[in-house]
């Protein structure tokens, strides 16, 4: 089987000069964003955003309804994964405080787009990924890269036996067609998530997300037969799974791993030296929801989506300054990037070559 990537391009990450951990290296930063009003909530634009999905939302909904029990159904299935990405980057955006400061009004917003329409679990989503936030590629605290289907450390590979270890084996090749089931892979996690959650908090998500996938169900068996509304199902939440993957992979993975047991960063280096930034335009942000700014999403996470690229030189320009590597590259070498990383994690777990 021939490798997923042939060459090695450029060392993918620049080595941070060596520097004690200090607030003080992102307190300036911090200054001239806040003085710019780059932390000023957009409530009009989230409002369109918002509304503008909805009805888009309805609109293939009634799509299902109107073409009926037909295998041209299926040609909606992808707009639908579309915009239920749409809906994930806006619960995303709600569970960081982007869209309003009101908790109150947040949490109804986040519990709206993720348990309701996409029947994901707004209290699981925000806890892990709250604690990714504050600890990024940290192999001990941040739950994105605890080893579980994929591993991300040489240490993680060497306990894995069985057909994990295959997976390991195989993870570069394995990780875009497992993203297919990342989909149904959300609503799991919520379900399982609400053991954990106090009862007012368990009924009200519970209650949720029964209700999401009670009308989902709804919509298709009254729409489509059995097999019909089944192959639906699966190529809206195969494409869903994937469109997220396809945002999420070039986050982080491959980025440095901070030392477990080394000098703790201080805020500025522990965000920016372990995310990397996607270069492009308008579709580029469109399609990645804002997360191609994950840099500066992860330095400002309450720093509403529209004022991300106005935060970008600011944040580029501050890290030059200091000697800090900023990565950033376009969306395919990102790719790279990412499955080359996992090719080398289970390299050590393929047999040698003759």
């Amino acid at each position: 089987m021939p490798e997923p990537v042939t060459a090695v391009a450029e060392p993918m990450i620049p080595t941070a000069r060596a520097a004690p951990p200090s607030a003080s290296e992102f307190a300036p930063l911090l200054r001239t964003v806040k003085g710019q009003g780059l932390l000023e909530r957009r409530h009009t634009w989230y409002a369109l955003g918002i509304a503008v999905n909805a009805l888009a939302l309805a609109c293939v909904v009634t799509g299902v309804v109107l073409v009926g029990d037909s295998w041209w159904s299926l040609l909606l299935a992808p707009p639908l994964a579309v915009l239920c990405a749409r809906t994930a980057f806006i619960g995303h955006d709600a569970g960081h405080s982007q869209i309003t400061g009101d908790r109150t009004r947040a949490r109804i917003i986040g519990l709206i787009h993720g348990n309701l329409l996409l029947g994901m679990s707004y209290a699981w989503w925000n806890d892990k990924h709250n604690r990714h936030h504050a600890n990024p590629n940290h192999i001990d605290k941040d739950p994105d890269v605890v080893a579980d289907v994929l591993v991300f450390t040489a240490a993680q590979a060497a306990h894995r036996s069985g057909f994990r270890r295959w997976l390991t084996r195989n993870q570069a090749w394995l990780f875009f067609p497992l993203t297919l089931l990342e989909g149904v892979a959300l609503k799991i996690h919520g379900f399982k998530d609400l053991r954990r959650q106090p009862l007012r908090e368990r009924v009200v998500e519970g209650s949720l997300l029964v209700t999401h996938v009670a009308a989902y169900a709804t919509l298709l068996l009254t729409s489509l037969s059995p097999g019909k509304a089944l192959a639906f199902a699966a190529l809206h939440h195969a494409l869903f799974g994937l469109h997220l993957g396809l945002a999420f992979a070039p986050n982080h993975k491959g980025m440095e791993m901070p030392d477990p047991a080394g000098e703790r960063w201080g805020h500025l280096r522990r965000q920016v030296l372990t995310s990397r930034n996607i270069r492009g335009g308008v579709l580029t942000d469109w399609f990645l929801g804002g997360l191609n700014y994950q840099i500066e999403h992860h330095l400002f996470p309450s720093m509403p989506r529209p004022h991300l690229r106005l935060a970008q030189p600011l944040v580029r320009a501050h890290c030059e300054e200091l000697g800090i590597p900023y990565a950033e590259t376009g969306l395919v070498d990102s790719y790279r990037q990412a499955l080359l990383h996992l090719h080398e994690v289970g390299e050590p777990l393929r047999p040698a070559r003759s």
